[in-house]
Order: C-alpha cells, then sequence, then structure tokens
C-alpha cells in the first residue's frame, strides 16, 4: 500500500533562522565599516598602532565566520538554541515521585522547563524529563528527553501500558536539543492531540551517535560498539520498565531525519520485533562509508549490505511493518534512491511518502515534515 501526503506548512526561525543570520550580518557590516573608518588613525609603528590594527582584523575575521557559521547551522541543525551552543548541560533536580536511581536502566537527571500559551503545568501541557539511558546488552548509554504527555501523567498503572510510544533522533552531527528547541516535538505532540489529529503519545528525543565521537549509525559494528542493540532492546526495555510502558513492537514506533532516518527505517526493517513502524526524514538508505575504518560494517561487505535498505527490501523478506520517507519535488532535497526505495517495499511492508513541493536540506524542510510525519506515525501504532 502506497500512500502520497503533500504539505505547506510553517515554522518559527531560532538560532537556525533568518533573523539570527541577518544580525550576524549586519554585526559584520558594522565591524567591517568601523575598521575601514579607524584604520587611518591606526597608523604608525607604535605599540598601540599595531595592537589597535591586529585587533581589528581579528575582529573583521571572527565577525566574517559568524554569518557562515549560522548559515552551516541553519542547513543542518546541530544546535537548536544559544543556550545549546554554550552549555552542556542544562538539568535540574529529579522531580518529586521519580527513581533517580537508574537502576531500570534510566536514570532521571532533571526536567526541562518549557511553556506553551502561557502554561508551564505538566497537568496541562504535559512533562518533559531529562534522562540517561544505560545498555546492558550494548555496554552503550545516551541523553534523551522524554516527553510525558498530560494524559499519562493523570493515568492508572494499567492505562499507562496503552500509549504508544515514539523514538524520534536528531541527524548526525547534531545534539539531542535540537528536538526540544527547532523541532519542537513536545508542542507538536501536544498541539495535535488537542486538535484530534493524534493519540496521546510518550516521545523519547535522543541522538543516533550512542558512540561517540564517531557515528555508529544504529549498526552493531564487527567488533565493536553495538548501536542497533541498544535502540533495539536496551532502550526499549529501560524506557518501558521506568515508565510503565508496553514492551511489544505493536505500540513502538521510530523517526527521524537524515541518518535519524537512516537508524528508523533501518530499525523497523532489521528489527520488526521491537518497532512497528518508522518515518525517514531527508533519510539517508545506507550507511555512510568511512574510507579508512571501512564504516560501521568495519570493512564486512556482506555486513554493510545487509544495513544497506535498498538491497534488504530487493533481496529479503520483508516484514509487516508501516514505513514513511519524507522528499521534495524540487529545491535539492529530492534523493533519487527515494523512488527506488518506494518501488521497491511490497507487502507485508508498506510504503507512505510525504512530499513536500519544494525544500532543500535545512532545518526548515525538516520542521515542516516533522507534524504530518509524527501524526502519520502514532496512527500506525497500536499498543495491545
Amino acid at each position: 500500500m502506497k500512500s502520497d501526503i503533500l504539505v505547506a506548512l510553517s515554522v518559527s526561525p531560532g538560532i537556525s533562522g533568518v533573523p539570527a543570520l541577518l544580525l550576524a550580518v549586519l554585526l559584520a557590516a558594522a565591524v567591517f565599516g568601523g575598521t575601514v573608518w579607524v584604520w587611518p588613525r591606526l597608523a604608525g609603528r607604535g605599540v598601540r598602532p599595531v595592537l589597535g590594527r591586529a585587533g581589528l582584523q581579528l575582529a573583521v575575521t571572527l565577525t566574517m565566520g559568524v554569518p557562515l557559521l549560522l548559515a552551516v547551522n541553519t542547513s543542518y541543525g546541530f544546535y537548536g538554541s544559544w543556550r545549546d551552543l554554550f552549555s552542556s548541560r542544562h538539568d535540574g533536580p529529579a522531580p518529586a515521585g521519580t527513581d533517580p536511581s537508574g537502576r531500570d536502566g534510566l536514570l532521571v537527571r532533571g526536567t526541562h522547563s518549557w511553556r506553551y500559551e502561557g502554561s508551564d503545568d505538566p497537568a496541562v501541557i504535559g512533562r518533559v524529563e531529562a534522562v540517561t539511558v544505560r545498555g546492558a546488552g550494548s555496554g552503550l548509554s545516551a541523553r534523551a528527553y522524554v516527553y510525558l504527555p498530560p494524559q499519562y501523567l493523570r493515568a492508572t498503572a494499567r492505562r499507562r501500558a496503552e500509549f504508544p510510544v515514539v523514538v524520534a533522533m536528531s541527524g548526525f552531527p547534531g545534539t539531542t536539543r535540537v528536538l526540544l528547541d527547532l523541532f519542537r516535538y513536545p508542542r507538536l505532540a501536544l498541539e495535535a492531540v488537542r486538535a484530534g489529529r493524534m493519540r496521546p503519545a510518550v516521545l523519547v528525543l535522543t541522538t543516533p551517535a550512542v558512540a561517540p565521537p564517531g557515528d555508529a549509525q544504529c549498526v552493531d559494528v564487527p567488533g565493536g560498539p553495538r548501536a542497533e542493540t541498544f535502540f533495539a532492546r536496551d532502550l526499549r526495555a529501560a524506557v518501558a520498565s521506568h515508565y510503565g510502558l508496553t514492551r511489544d513492537a505493536r505500540g513502538w514506533g521510530a523517526m527521524g531525519r537524515s541518518v535519524g532516518g537512516y537508524c528508523a527505517l533501518k530499525l523497523a526493517l532489521r528489527r520488526p520485533d521491537a518497532y512497528r513502524a518508522a518515518a525517514g526524514l531527508s533519510a539517508s538508505y545506507e550507511a555512510a562509508k568511512d574510507a579508512d575504518a571501512g564504516g560501521p560494517s568495519g570493512g564486512d561487505a556482506r555486513h554493510r549490505q545487509e544495513n544497506d535498505l535498498l538491497w534488504r527490501l530487493r533481496n529479503l523478506p520483508q516484514p509487516a511493518v508501516f514505513l514513511l520517507v519524507a522528499s521534495s519535488r524540487a529545491g535539492g532535497h529530492q534523493d533519487p534512491r527515494t523512488e527506488e526505495f518506494i518501488d521497491a517495499v511490497r507487502p507485508p511492508a508498506r510504503v507512505s511518502s510525504l512530499i513536500l513541493n519544494r525544500g532543500g536540506p535545512t532545518y526548515e524542510t525538516w520542521a515542516r515534515e516533522a507534524p504530518p510525519a509524527l501524526e502519520w506515525l502514532v496512527s500506525r501504532l497500536s499498543p495491545p
């Protein structure tokens, strides 16, 4: 079953938006103009003129570089806010009623403060917890944010097991805060539920880079990090145990952009016992190859083949999963392999496509795709 979704949405800019870039350009122009104006006054061979000229050159260089860096961040969404850029931790004390010990593989480090329409009451907008997940099977760990909708917070233990769970991943390189500050997943979920477009769901926001400084791309690397095991087994077990959620794959979905999208699609195709549905936004369809180390496959050609999504679809039986791929008709966002991926899917697997009229590989494009993709994904999940 194949279907298309055509959308045209807009998002609010942040650190990666036009206002920040415009401000940086204006600052660079002002510094450059000031340098031209002051330079004649710094002629001479004394210590002060030399230091003055050196300082002005440094100021021009730095301010000229900022717009470039912001433009790159706009394209790839590495950081979601200035706070994300300059801070490494933003967590407060563990909220009352939680077990911060991490005995179940999940350590609650604090809560993320956020507001919606003037309210910061968890009973109204839900709660976002900052957590660390430690994998017993893989030996890996990752920081994440868990969004608990208000319906979950007031549900009984039995009812909590009926909530669908979505694991949303950033790209690489990228930070988990991007999913809060740029994509605003908790807000998207809250608005969709209030509008009746989506059932309440628990969101796990994380990054596919669970074995830094490299990127294992959700692959169990031969003789190396077992990233696939972490996402398919450890993360699910820890989150389900701590929050009383279902472990049944029918209640779990994954989504992400770029490398995160590849991870999501791969997890559904390779581990249908863990994830029933997946959405890939501008996803790649194979693990990137490192010329020196052989990439996540460690130089093993057969292993690399098995982690190539197009090869799997064409050569192996397909599981009964739901898949969504997002792209655009124009604007540099179209990967020709997206059509190949769609054409290669056959029953019992099902595929849908989310096609924009235009869209480049920027966070604005991904943020336009995220709301309908999230709603689509939750609609395919049915916890027993």
